[in-house]
Order: C-alpha cells, then structure tokens, then sequence
C-alpha cells in the first residue's frame, strides 16, 4: 500500500481555468508580428504549457522572428506579459471541486506548488486568493519543475511513492517521470496527456484516484 504524504500542484489549467488568460497575452504580444506568427506562438504554446514564459520569448524571437534576444528585451516582454495576466489569472474561476479539496485536506497532506509561472507572480495570486495558508511551498520560473520536485522531495525526506504531482502539460509530467514519483493528469490542450494511466476531469473525481494510488489499483 501506498500512503500518499505530499501533493504538487501546477496552477494553471489545474487549480485554475487560467490557460486561455496566458495563450491570449502571447497572442496579443506578438500580435504586431503577423497572424501566421501568432499562430505558431500559439501553437507552440499550447503544447508546451508549464514551460517559462522566459524560455518561450527566446523561442519564438529566434525560430519564428529570426531574432537573437537579450536578457533586457526578455525581461521587458515578461514584465508586459504580467501586466497583461496577473489580474485575469487572480479572476479566473477555479477548477471543480479544487478548493474545497485543498481546503479540506491541507492537514492531511502536504500541499505543494511547481508552476512556470514567475515565483514573485505565483506568490501574489495565492495570496490574494486566500490560498497561500495551503501549501507548504510554492516554486516558479525561472527554476523548471524538475529542480522543484527534487528539491521538495530533499527539504522534506519524501519517500517517492509518497508524492503525486498533479498536472496537464508535458511538463509537469516529465517532472514527475524524471523524478520517479506519481503523476495525476488533468486534461485540456495536451493530447499526451489523455494517455496518462491516472487522468481526472476536475477535482470530484481526486479521491477515486488517489485511492487507487494507495492501494495499487491497476496503476
């Protein structure tokens, strides 16, 4: 049997319908480029959620604009990117059942966040969502989801069939992978995703899944 001691959460598209808040800030940013580079912004995008918006600027400048970009030019799209985001992500309506998920179980387990989203940008959101009191830790970019997991799994002793990261891109998937721990897909854009052996809807369906997980179920 398998006891289930911590849970990582990705943010968007997880606890909440955030995607299409950060898919429209890249569509209007590089919107002055064209539809055709628009599109493949957002295509690229949308199957690499989870990934820094950081890394994505020195993407899509070199590959679609031919472009070398600069430290000071990406920090200046990241700080017109936030502005575009961070009100919207804060009004964008949970994932079914998430809160109250959290907010029931947040002694029973302990929570944890990993998001691409910027560490200050992240802790602003759960903070003024009343969310932060949740979660043990929370981790964002410029660090990638690999290093969190590891490093949660170092501060607080995790055996690795204790953990689950819970998430809906390659990202979060690959982080769980990498570092041998269970992973509980959500999914939307993804369409590896939907091959997951662990996969929920929305948060009604989590305690069927994490059942499974404790006893060994078919996983």
């Amino acid at each position: 049997m398998n006891k289930i001691k911590a849970i990582i959460f990705d943010y968007d598209g997880v606890i909440a319908e955030s995607v299409n808040v950060k898919t429209e800030a890249f569509a209007e940013l590089y919107k002055p480029y064209g539809t055709d580079i628009v599109q493949k912004v957002i295509k690229h995008h949308e199957a690499n959620g989870g990934v820094s918006r950081f890394e994505k600027f020195k993407i899509y400048h070199k590959k679609y604009l031919r472009e070398d970009i600069n430290q000071l030019k990406v920090d200046e799209l990241a700080n017109k990117f936030s502005n575009l985001v961070l009100q919207k992500v804060i009004d964008s309506p949970y994932v079914i059942g998430v809160f109250d998920f959290i907010s029931s179980n947040y002694r029973n387990y302990d929570f944890h966040i990993s998001t691409g989203t910027p560490t200050g940008e992240i802790e602003t959101i759960l903070k003024r969502k009343s969310l932060r009191k949740f979660f043990k830790d929370v981790y964002g970019s410029p660090e990638k989801k690999d290093s969190h997991v590891k490093k949660i799994l170092k501060k607080y002793s995790y055996n690795k069939n204790e953990v689950v990261f819970i998430g809906d891109a390659l990202s979060d998937r690959d982080a769980a992978r990498n570092n041998d721990i269970f992973f509980i897909g959500r999914y939307t854009t993804v369409k590896e995703i939907k091959k997951e052996k662990l996969l929920i809807n929305d948060f009604s369906e989590i305690e069927n899944i994490l059942k499974k997980i404790t006893t060994n179920e078919r996983i």
